[in-house]
């Protein structure tokens, strides 16, 4: 694994208001864990509390779910630990988890191919919580220790269902905290992303997605570049039209 540094750096309410001018694209990003395919518009015209012919009433659900994933990061000031996650995923498992906001005591799965399956082992919260102390506790940036706890919980599969979503969540509010930017994995990479992750299932190896989810997944802005500012706001008003 390459040295994974900071890339952006703000402040707290930066990175906050940052990750809210751009709801909709993570919103909509992370609506594909569950396989929903809505586009922008759609995602956008959801999250303004509208329903969209063609779209389930399970995928609405879910959408103003993770949106309500990310009200909740950007909003409470509480310290990121293993009870805060439990809340992220009571907010966005709510309607399809059996016991949303709860760890998994019993047998998980993942399909990670065609005839393929990875089986976590059962949770054990006192490993959880020594990783997590331990991480946090690791001289290195920001960014790397968000990356390593996301790819960590998700392959753990501490929850019943929504890991991905929570896992994604939690590593966003390590960097909106520290004012490091945003994860958020493009769509147009989608398929090699999922080659990655279904690797780091399988062998429990992280340098190549760590690497690559750097290179490819981490979006902020450089608050004294004008240009950054303003390329940034132009976009996000053109995405609004």
């Amino acid at each position: 694994m390459s040295n994974i540094d900071d890339k952006y750096k703000m402040s707290k309410e930066q990175n906050r208001r940052y990750a809210r001018q751009n709801f909709t694209n993570l919103v909509h990003t992370n609506a594909r864990f569950e396989g929903i395919n809505t586009t922008l518009p759609q995602t956008q015209t959801i999250i303004d509390g509208l329903g969209v012919d063609g779209v389930s009433i399970n995928d609405i659900n879910t959408i103003v779910d993770i949106k309500k994933g990310w009200e909740l990061i950007t909003t409470s000031n509480e310290p990121l630990d293993l009870a805060f996650m439990q809340k992220i995923n009571s907010v966005v498992a709510d309607k399809d988890s059996l016991a949303p906001g709860e760890f998994r005591t019993g047998q998980g799965m993942v399909i990670i191919g065609s005839d393929e399956e990875y089986v976590p082992p059962i949770v054990n919260l006192e490993q959880e919580e020594e990783y997590f102390t331990n991480l946090m506790k690791k001289d290195t940036s920001t960014t790397e220790r968000a990356l390593k706890l996301m790819y960590h919980n998700m392959r753990s599969q501490l929850f019943w269902d929504g890991n991905k979503r929570t896992a994604t969540l939690a590593a966003n509010k390590l960097m909106i905290d520290n004012g490091a930017g945003l994860i958020n994995i493009p769509l147009n990479k989608w398929g090699h992303w999922n080659e990655l992750i279904s690797d780091y299932y399988r062998t429990d190896n992280s340098d190549k997605i760590l690497d690559w989810t750097y290179e490819n997944g981490i979006q902020g802005i450089d608050i004294g570049d004008n240009q950054a500012r303003y390329k940034y706001l132009k976009d996000q008003s053109s995405e609004r039209q």
